[in-house]
């Protein structure tokens, strides 16, 4: 899969966030410096997290342990 580009976000939990919408992956970099990437991840939930007051909690509540996940980083 190419890489995805991500951008900053402003959160205690994580440092940017990327969307591939042909595959419905999202990528997360997180705090610790480790990348992460969730799949079959409908677009809704992108924007949602992108929209979210809180990334954490939007994350927490709608993305962690919804999706297939996997470390690439």
């Amino acid at each position: 899969m190419p890489a995805i580009a991500r951008r900053a976000v402003v959160s205690s939990m994580m440092r940017s966030a990327g969307y591939d919408e042909d595959h419905a992956v999202l990528e997360i970099e997180f705090v610790t410096g480790h990348v992460y990437r969730y799949h079959a991840v409908p677009r809704r939930d992108w924007q949602g997290l992108m929209d979210a007051e809180s990334k954490g909690r939007y994350f927490d509540g709608y993305i962690r342990d919804k999706y297939p996940m996997k470390r690439v980083g």
